[in-house]
């Protein structure tokens, strides 16, 4: 008798489990009157936990595990199909590496900082955070719209996205993810902020991060800037209005922002434009205010976008900046960081013609000045509708201001960084291989480096101070860095050494730096915080690099990008060797599932109504990085087929299986259903293997179909009996019932578990993979094949005459070539027996395919 021994840790409530290939219980229970789905959850999701079946056993040496960097969702509100389906599949390649062999390392992380979060503990709580207020321990929320504190309104952060997390996780736990428990992390915990803060003080220590004042994509809305990544366009109604400049001849140009008016600072027009060739290094001056600005030429100017010639302000868009820097023009800023035009004009600007402007919203401010133009509005504004930037969670459109931020680099400036990174994305396995091309489209355009200080509140800080001279201006150039010992640090709160809390704020003594880091700066860090990076060198070796990275194809640019940019900075390395990426969840109408579009559906409702199996066969439908409509049918599918293994499983082992398994299989038919089962596995092992869920699902469920409708009806006659030929197929049963048990095991984990549980030790789930050892026989799959279809003709007979399927067939006549006659022949006595035929007779025809005729 061989065994596999698989083991999980020992504890307090943890008992060593083993799965057994040929092992069978000695004292079976007895089988369950009527198989159900219903109530398996709870059940063995309870089991799983007493039992430790999931968890990582942390002394094995890495060529024995398999690590998984699981994507942290986003803690801000409901999980929806979207999640279902991406997680799911993760979970797929989890069960199957487990069950190849691997100890695997699966952890879960919830995303809990940041605007997202933020936005919600607004909304829920009416509130709005006001730095300068002061603490109070005593505060509740009363529902009414107020200010309060950064700590109160922390505190309510770390609140609702523990209520949030407590939800998810019940969730995850009813779907049946095979996460380790003990091993989970939020971006906002203790250990995710001291990583956080050792890689950014190491990141500045070699110069790879760095504080700048510069023009900044702003939300007006949340009143931080936006890093390149986290950029989308939309598009939004707007208008050309035709503005007169005068000169020695008027020049005439097209704008969508004639707010921006007061901070133009140039004309530009494109150098091979012979139209304006002849102002270029004059000046022109602007209407409404009569401020001389130069015209310059610029090869990004566009002859054939309206007049051909434009106007440059700061800031109106990024190309604006590019002109600005690149020109090196002047400095108008007109807008400020709430969204608001400034209450003082830039200089050089006449103070009384601006003061009409002065505190207005953008939109009024166009107003405004439309209306004041006179004259030199030039026709009616043309209407039309253009791409306009957001920050992807904002709903204002984003302005462009001044602002000191902090970066790292990533290769937006650096030629040799982005050559390297490009590499980098070159050696990773990516599945499916076309995501690459994102990837490599996303960093050959970065035109910036990365952008990590946020301007909010619940995050992780940047952790430095700076001096204060003795007129209270802090030196940005020289900040004040705390040891490593010292981390977590929070500089509003903490303080620098050689420093006393009184002098906080004072000339002369410091200021801790306000900004926390972008939730991305935190989240690329994801293999590290959960490998222990410095912290668990012992579990760092046997996890990093992790094996798999999946996550959403959206976020390329920031989740994956940014992990790849810290790995590279910190271990000179890539921090998994692949990654997959998931489609997207479509709603009936092919659009894709978005919160923000009010379009999702929310999993738990589904999850009681149909079952985990049944909605984690839906997800498993769709292959990585393929799209997929939410079809409820095709979780009814799911359902019938975990149905259909309770019940099929149940009759099997009713026959006497479990007791068979070990007797010879020897009748032409059973071999022949081993051959095609053994066939089904190498298919299943090899899609698994390339992270093809969906193909290696397929060849599972066709089988067992087939399996379910030909061979147990050709072959139930016989296995009622007694004798050689009885014991064949009872055998040839419970083989093929454990092979396929253990191939649906990944992806019906609750069905599988219970009929396991029925007949073998251990879990499922700690079983092997099936091996084609254990199907190494000698058998023609076309038997089985023939048998099925010549079964199946009979039954349409029967039922084309309205004949019960019990029905005797007194005459069964084959037609067809010889050697699916032979076939029929070699297992004429199952068929004939399963058709209740009386007399079969063989007729070679030159009929292409077999025909069976029936005489009643």
């Amino acid at each position: 008798m061989l065994l596999w021994f698989i083991t999980v840790p020992r504890r307090a409530g943890v008992r060593t489990l083993y799965g057994m290939t040929d092992a069978v219980r000695t004292a079976r229970p007895g089988l369950p009157d009527r198989p159900t789905l219903d109530g398996l959850e709870e059940k063995w999701a309870r089991r799983w936990q007493e039992e430790g079946v999931y968890s990582f056993d942390r002394s094995k040496d890495r060529s024995d595990v398999y690590a998984i960097d699981t994507p942290p969702p986003t803690v801000s509100g409901e999980l929806h199909m979207g999640h279902v389906f991406s997680y799911t599949h993760t979970d797929l390649v989890a069960r199957f590496q487990r069950m190849r062999g691997k100890m695997v390392f699966y952890p879960m992380g919830w995303d809990d900082n940041g605007l997202p979060t933020e936005r919600r503990v607004q909304n829920v709580f009416k509130v709005r955070c006001d730095p300068t207020l002061p603490y109070d321990p005593e505060w509740a929320p009363t529902g009414e719209a107020e200010n309060i504190s950064r700590l109160n309104f922390i505190e309510l952060c770390e609140r609702l996205t523990a209520e949030d997390e407590r939800a998810f996780e019940a969730l995850w736990r009813r779907l049946g993810l095979s996460v380790d428990w003990s091993l989970t992390y939020t971006t906002i915990g203790h250990r995710a902020r001291l990583v956080s803060q050792r890689a950014f003080l190491r990141n500045l220590a070699r110069g790879e991060a760095y504080t700048a004042e510069a023009p900044t994509l702003w939300d007006v809305g949340f009143r931080t800037a936006v890093a390149q990544a986290e950029l989308e366009d939309r598009e939004r109604p707007g208008a050309y209005h035709k503005l007169r400049f005068h000169g020695d001849e008027p020049v005439f140009i097209d704008t969508t922002r004639p707010e921006l008016l007061p901070a133009c600072v140039a004309l530009v027009c494109h150098p091979s434009d012979e139209r304006y060739a002849p102002l270029v290094g004059r000046t022109v001056r602007t209407p409404l205010f009569g401020v001389e600005v130069p015209v310059r030429a610029h090869p990004l100017a566009d002859p054939a976008k309206g007049t051909g010639i434009a106007m440059v302000c700061t800031f109106g868009d990024l190309a604006d900046v590019t002109w600005w820097r690149e020109l090196r023009l002047d400095t108008r800023v007109v807008i400020g960081r709430d969204g608001r035009l400034l209450p003082e004009p830039p200089a050089g600007v006449p103070a009384g013609a601006y003061a009409p402007l002065a505190g207005l919203t953008v939109n009024a401010a166009r107003r405004t000045v439309v209306g004041l133009l006179g004259d030199d509005l030039v026709g009616e504004p043309r209407p039309i509708t253009h791409p306009v930037k957001f920050y992807e969670n904002g709903e204002q459109p984003l302005e462009i201001v001044g602002t000191r931020q902090w970066y790292i680099r990533n290769g937006g400036r650096d030629a040799d960084l982005r050559d390297t990174l490009l590499a980098r994305g070159r050696e990773l396995r990516w599945v499916p291989e076309h995501m690459r091309h994102r990837y490599e489209h996303w960093v050959g355009g970065l035109n910036g480096d990365w952008l990590i200080s946020r301007q909010r509140f619940f995050g992780v800080p940047v952790p430095v101070w700076y001096r204060l001279d003795d007129a209270g201006e802090p030196d940005h150039n020289h900040p004040l860095i705390p040891d490593e010992s010292r981390l977590p640090i929070d500089p509003s709160s903490d303080i620098p050494d050689g420093y006393a809390a009184e002098d906080r704020g004072r000339p002369g003594g410091f200021i801790g730096d306000p900004d926390i880091m972008d939730t991305w700066a935190t989240s690329s860090l994801s293999p590290q915080i959960i490998a222990g990076w410095e912290d668990d060198a012992d579990l760092f070796r046997r996890v990093f690099p992790m094996d798999l990275r999946p996550q959403g194809q959206e976020i390329i640019r920031t989740w994956l990008f940014t992990s790849v940019v810290r790995a590279h900075l910190e271990q000179d390395l890539l921090p998994w060797r692949t990654t997959v990426q998931s489609g997207w969840i479509l709603d009936p109408d092919r659009k894709k599932m978005s919160k923000s579009k009010g379009n999702v559906v929310t999993p738990m409702a589904l999850l009681e109504e149909h079952g985990a199996d049944a909605v984690r066969y839906w997800a498993a439908s769709g292959r990585p990085g393929t799209d997929l409509a939410y079809e409820p049918r095709q979780i009814k599918v799911g359902r019938r087929l975990a149905t259909k293994l309770l019940n099929a499983s149940k009759f099997a082992l009713g026959l006497g299986a479990a007791e068979a398994l070990r007797a010879p299989v020897t009748e032409p038919l059973d071999t022949s259903m081993l051959a095609s089962l053994s066939a089904v596995l190498r298919t299943a092992t090899a899609a698994l293997d390339d992270y093809d869920h969906t193909g290696a699902l397929q060849a599972s469920e066709a089988f067992f179909w087939t399996f379910c409708d030909d061979y147990i009806e050709l072959v139930k006659e016989r296995a009622y009996g007694s004798g050689e030929g009885a014991d064949s197929a009872r055998a040839a049963l419970a083989n093929s019932l454990s092979v396929q048990l253990r191939l649906f095991a990944p992806f019906l984990p609750y069905a599988t578990e219970e009929v396991w549980s029925w007949w073998r030790y251990g879990s499922v789930h700690r079983a092997p993979w099936p091996s084609r050892y254990e199907l190494k026989i000698d058998g023609d799959p076309e038997l089985l094949a023939v048998a099925g279809a010549a079964l199946t003709q009979v039954r349409r007979a029967k039922s084309e005459r309205r004949l019960s399927m019990r029905a005797d067939v007194p005459l069964a006549e084959a037609l067809g070539p010889a050697d699916q006659l032979d076939r029929l022949a070699r297992v004429a006595g199952d068929f004939k027996s399963a058709g209740r035929i009386e007399r079969l007779d063989l007729l070679p025809d030159r009929t292409p395919e077999l025909v069976i005729a029936c005489a009643f």
